[in-house]
């Protein structure tokens, strides 16, 4: 299987080559059968071809069996223009990567920052909503009318809302609680998010053995941080997920620790939660984590549609190995508390999954 990894800017090189030895170490032990293939994208790409993502990338993620993708300053990107592509929103879109999906739970050793504990997924539509670069086929959703007025259209379909519900409730299916959650802003966007509920409600139909409910956003925010527990899995649209997601990953512990998928019916796309920390480049100070525990979810993914118990093991493997280092600060990054850099962190990782294997 070959993987295709996309490092990025910022930290985005340091924290993919610490995911690659994790992944090598396990690929040896565990004879998984990777390869890898790593193209240069981003600000440096763009520098030496003058496009942040030329063809050829996304040709070679479109053919690999998983993509890796680090952090990516899109921000300080010129217009498209100029050569200045959304690497992550990109590939989001050609390759039909719909599914969000970003767990959230708390660990030992680290302090949660709710009044009570979680242990949730997140799953959130990723190609559709107020996303201007994913709304029209020509041209973007956002448009000034005047010098004084801009306008944001959202885009909300009926298949969108349907797939990325059905995504949902499988996940909720493997879970023991068997729970799902629909989030929406429905007596506000009395249209757009009519739909997606609606669509919602038609797909639970298919899973009776499913408990679900529904929660207005602002509401749901409110009770992430007051009773996280009540939730299991949810489900909602592009913009609402990214914030939610966000937030529940810092009220479980750290943004550092948070993995996320991008995942179609083809492709998947292992993505870290956090941006790429540009103060930092350079210095060993990330924490690898969140991208580690990302290409975890990419290996089960796999597993899932190669029947391979050795890439599960190795997914299980590479989150209790990160669980036995976060207990204490002696084996933490200096985010959490600890005082270890990038690649001593890196190396103790490495020690842990070895034990374990």
């Amino acid at each position: 299987m070959k993987l295709v990894v996309l490092p990025g800017d910022g930290i985005g090189p340091e924290i993919s080559e610490a995911t690659i030895r994790v992944l090598r170490l396990l690929d040896r032990r565990l004879s998984l059968g990777l390869t890898f293939e790593t193209h240069e994208i981003g600000l440096a790409r763009l520098a030496r071809d003058g496009s942040t993502f030329p063809d050829e990338v996304l040709k070679a993620a479109r053919a690999a069996d998983g993509i890796i993708l680090g952090p990516v300053s899109h921000s300080d990107y010129p217009a498209r223009d100029k050569g200045g592509i959304n690497c992550s929103a990109h590939l989001r879109v050609q390759l039909d990567l719909y599914a969000n999906i970003r767990p959230a739970r708390c660990r030992e050793g680290i302090a949660h920052y709710g009044r009570t504990p979680l242990d949730l997924v997140i799953v959130r539509e990723n190609t559709e909503g107020f996303y201007a670069d994913r709304t029209m086929f020509m041209g973007t959703g956002e448009f000034m009318p005047t010098p004084d007025l801009a306008i944001a259209m959202r885009k909300v379909t009926a298949q969108g809302s349907r797939r990325i519900a059905k995504a949902a409730f499988e996940i909720a299916k493997t879970r023991p609680r068997r729970k799902l959650t629909y989030v929406h802003k429905v007596n506000v966007l009395k249209v757009s998010d009519a739909l997606f509920l609606k669509e919602c409600r038609a797909v639970a139909g298919d899973y009776p053995d499913i408990e679900a409910d529904d929660q207005l956003i602002d509401s749901m925010t409110a009770m992430l941080v007051r009773d996280a527990q009540r939730f299991d899995v949810v489900v909602t649209t592009n913009m609402f997920g990214d914030i939610l997601s966000d937030l529940a990953s810092e009220l479980s512990g750290s943004l550092g620790l948070g993995g996320a998928i991008n995942a179609g019916d083809a492709h998947c796309m292992a993505q870290a939660q956090h941006g790429s920390a540009p103060d930092i480049q350079g210095q060993d100070k990330a924490n690898p984590c969140s991208l580690i525990l990302s290409a975890a979810m990419l290996l089960e993914w796999l597993a899932g549609r190669r029947g391979r118990p050795t890439l599960r093991r190795a997914a299980e493997t590479i989150d209790a190995a990160i669980d036995e280092l976060v207990k204490s600060p002696e084996t933490r990054t200096g985010d959490l508390g600890g005082e270890l850099g990038t690649k001593a962190f890196t190396d103790r990782l490495c020690a842990e999954i070895e034990r374990r294997l």
